[in-house]
């Protein structure tokens, strides 16, 4: 069950407190996030409460001044996200706050987030260790060519919700914990598609509405020819629309498909651990499936 209980702090003269973030209006969280340059929307805002626990600072007349979020996975791991403060704040300690209520909430779990620049000293003084770059890559989608075909005996198709045990346990596999109602939740609002040989799901990729336009994530495959595979689709329904990427891929055939798709580098942010084992993707050695896109900065 959620909590509701509430936390007083004084920030810069005035008195705010914290509250659960589903009682405050999808309207301020929306105001909070675009404040900072982020570009979810209110749908988007709902999906990460549908999804997670978190809480918000207000002042006493009701303004939104910081949030926080975090996402349990199974029962011992969680990302952590959505930590926001409104920029004449953001000196003031009030996100070391609002994280270390996250961390209590959260006590007993090995951690994940994707820090901003402005972040990464808060999160290194909490004790969290960087591990990896996670570039964003969004424009116009472009035309790629041919959308490549799999090799013989490899099928390509639209996944559906009789194929989440299968991209559920794939994912868990790559991910390093299990998602599965995550997953389940992503599923229920995202095109997909995947690649079976011999039955067995080997790559998939999911794409949904988000922010902009729409994002491609998660991604897992083995193989970068893989992962383009299950890509390809995605970009070539969305060619012409706004189309994002996340991924903690630096080099590779992969990366050079994503240019050729026109999504170019719009920024980056790095990702950090407390506890736990991080598999980095750009390890890959073709033999095991890895993360190539993230679900969101939020998620992981």
């Amino acid at each position: 069950m959620k909590s509701r209980t509430t936390r007083s702090l004084t920030i810069d003269a005035f008195d705010a407190r914290a509250v659960d973030i589903d009682t405050v209006e999808l309207d301020q969280l929306y105001t909070l996030s675009i404040g900072v340059g982020w570009p979810h929307r209110p749908e988007d805002w709902q999906f990460l409460r549908d999804t997670g626990h978190g809480i918000v600072v207000h002042d006493e007349i009701g303004r939104v001044l910081g949030s926080a979020m975090w996402f349990p996975h199974g029962t011992d791991f969680a990302t952590v996200g959505m930590v926001i403060t409104s920029p004449r704040l953001q000196a003031l300690g009030t996100a070391q706050w609002l994280m270390k209520r996250i961390l209590s909430a959260a006590k007993g779990r090995n951690l994940r987030l994707n820090a901003t620049r402005a972040a990464r000293k808060l999160y290194l003084s909490l004790g969290f260790r960087r591990e990896r770059t996670v570039f964003q890559r969004q424009a116009e989608a472009q035309r790629f060519g041919e959308v490549p075909s799999p090799s013989e005996g490899a099928e390509l198709r639209e996944l559906d919700r009789k194929d989440l045990p299968a991209i559920a346990q794939l994912d868990a596999q790559a991910f390093g914990a299990s998602r599965l109602d995550l997953i389940a939740a992503l599923l229920g609002q995202s095109a997909a598609f995947g690649l079976y040989r011999q039955g067995r799901l080997e790559a998939f990729a999911l794409c949904r509405p988000f922010g902009r336009g729409h994002v491609v994530g998660p991604v897992v495959a083995s193989s970068d020819e893989d992962a383009i595979l299950v890509v390809a689709p995605h970009v070539a329904v969305h060619e012409g629309q706004f189309l994002r990427i996340d991924t903690h891929l630096a080099d590779g055939e992969f990366c050079s498909f994503l240019a050729r798709c026109g999504l170019v580098f719009f920024d980056t942010v790095t990702t950090m651990s407390l506890g736990g084992e991080f598999r980095d993707p750009n390890d890959r050695s073709g033999d095991t499936p890895v993360t190539y896109a993230l679900a969101s900065q939020a998620l992981g």
